[in-house]
């Protein structure tokens, strides 16, 4: 690249590296040594960037879902359309990298170590392995959870608030007179189930409807336990609406609204349905009534507050607020509302 410029090779490096504040260069010379890496297709070592700069503007992005988000029927994929595009305009590239190839959650004890080529990390996955993210963390490596965490301490995260969205979604459905309401959650109590659990009891609380563990039922197989027979106890029982978690199997959401369709039930109008967040992407029954997650907003925002962390500060936006969504799966209960409930 000297010979094609005409100059030094220190002076090519001056150039390329950024480093000639200081240094006599002329624009002329610039353009010379510009115009030869261009045309031998140049493109800086990014090893030998972060040994001489120690950052090279990468962001990792490490997944420990079964299959890594990249499909748009994944529930995971509006999160990297959000990851890309803050990324890009921030001034950072992307690597990706997959807990799924080396067995996820159970890949061994340093399966993040990788991330390390990157300058900071976002992790994404319901089982991120604690210890590992205590290492990075101890270590000051900048690491970002999307999603909320209660450990390691010192651990970055941005999350749905999923407390307040759920406790809208309840105060709906109590304002059209239900009051026998059943919340279905898959036997998983990672921070996104109990943070939902927490709005469905203060959503109750809040309208006086007594409420109690009685009123949670979870559920390891959606699809063995959520039967027809199933709801069919809970309707004699008097139950009027079931509100739902999301997660990213949608698997309780996909068994329900099987079993309703089993059973032959009319939904709204003999059993009121919600989602605790949003429907699969390939969900073709109607839109159901619950709250959005802005998925691709909590995507820029963890990249905001990587980039924080990298650049030595801390991040400012843990929470992101969630959009409640009308829906056409709840309507009053059968019989009206209750006069109580008028009066």
């Amino acid at each position: 690249m000297a010979r094609l410029a005409g100059v030094s090779q220190t002076t090519v490096s001056l150039v390329l590296g950024g480093k000639a504040d200081g240094v006599a260069i002329s624009v002329e010379t610039r353009q010379k040594v510009l115009g030869a890496a261009e045309r031998l297709g140049y493109v800086p070592d990014p090893a030998a960037s972060r040994l001489a700069a120690a950052r090279n503007n990468l962001l990792g992005v490490f997944s420990f879902t079964s299959t890594f988000p990249t499909d748009v029927q994944h529930s995971y994929y509006p999160f990297l359309v959000g990851v890309e595009q803050e990324a890009a305009s921030q001034g950072f590239d992307l690597v990706l990298f997959t807990g799924s190839s080396t067995g996820g959650a159970r890949a061994g004890a340093h399966a993040l170590n990788r991330a390390r080529l990157a300058d900071g990390c976002l992790v994404l996955g319901r089982h991120a392995p604690t210890e590992e993210l205590r290492r990075l963390v101890d270590d000051g490596f900048p690491v970002v959870h999307l999603g909320r965490r209660d450990d390691p301490d010192g651990l970055a995260w941005v999350g749905a608030d999923y407390v307040n969205a759920a406790r809208e979604v309840v105060t709906n459905l109590v304002a059209l007179g239900h009051r026998e309401i059943v919340l279905i959650c898959e036997d998983d109590p990672v921070p996104a189930s109990t943070d939902r659990e927490r709005g469905f009891h203060e959503g109750l609380v809040a309208a006086g409807v007594p409420t109690g563990p009685e009123r949670v039922h979870r559920c390891a197989d959606p699809e063995r336990d959520l039967t027809p027979a199933r709801l069919r106890e809970w309707l004699a029982s008097g139950v009027t609406a079931i509100v739902v978690e999301e997660t990213d199997t949608s698997g309780a959401w996909r068994a329900l609204n099987a079993a309703v369709a089993e059973a032959g039930l009319d939904c709204p109008r003999e059993l009121s349905l919600a989602l605790l967040g949003s429907p699969p992407p390939d969900d073709d029954g109607p839109v159901p009534t619950g709250f959005d997650i802005p998925r691709a907003r909590l995507g820029a925002a963890a990249v905001r507050a990587l980039a924080a962390l990298v650049g030595g500060g801390r991040p400012d936006e843990p929470l992101v607020e969630c959009a409640f969504r009308p829906g056409a799966t709840v309507a009053a209960p059968p019989g009206g509302i209750p006069a109580a409930v008028l009066r």
